[in-house]
């Protein structure tokens, strides 16, 4: 069995998470039932498509189930990092050649909780800013080899 890594969230999006697991648990699940007894009822199954359509429906929705349940088991409440240092859960102001982009640092899982892109920490720009602090220029390595500076104009807690 693979090892299960560790989910850093903010509570919001952990919220956010278990509130969808209780959705696709509850409601969702049910009118999938619902449509899937309907499509039953018509008749030949072999070529009704409502049929089809919703068991393809109930077999993804079982497996976002079973991917909530792994990621709520697995996952830290990311504590807020410092105001002006970059961290886990950090809205990040950066400027990067001139122009001034906002990310959050985390996992992809956190972009539930906010409406900015989400970076990953162990990106390449991750990796550098990750404590860094308000005014700090660092460096980093894209794939291709190139080097790219960015200051840290803000670093503030995603709340």
């Amino acid at each position: 069995m693979a090892e299960e890594k560790t989910i850093l969230l903010t509570q919001e999006a952990y919220d956010k998470l278990k509130q969808e697991l209780a959705y696709r648990e509850g409601e969702f699940r049910d009118e999938i039932t619902e449509r899937i007894a309907t499509a039953r009822a018509e008749g030949d199954l072999s070529e009704n498509g409502g049929y089809q359509a919703a068991r393809e429906e109930q077999g993804k929705n079982e497996g976002r189930i079973n991917e909530l349940i792994v990621k709520l088991r697995n996952t830290k409440i990311l504590e807020a990092p410092e105001a002006g240092t970059v961290g886990n859960g950090s809205v990040v102001t950066l400027d990067l050649a001139g122009n001034e982009v906002v990310y959050v640092l985390g996992s992809r899982d956190i972009a539930v909780a906010t409406e900015y892109d989400v970076i990953s920490p162990e990106s390449p720009i991750g990796a550098a800013i990750i404590g860094a602090k308000k005014g700090d220029t660092v460096s980093y390595k894209t794939p291709n080899g190139r080097e790219i500076s960015v200051t840290v104009k803000d670093s503030q807690p995603l709340s």
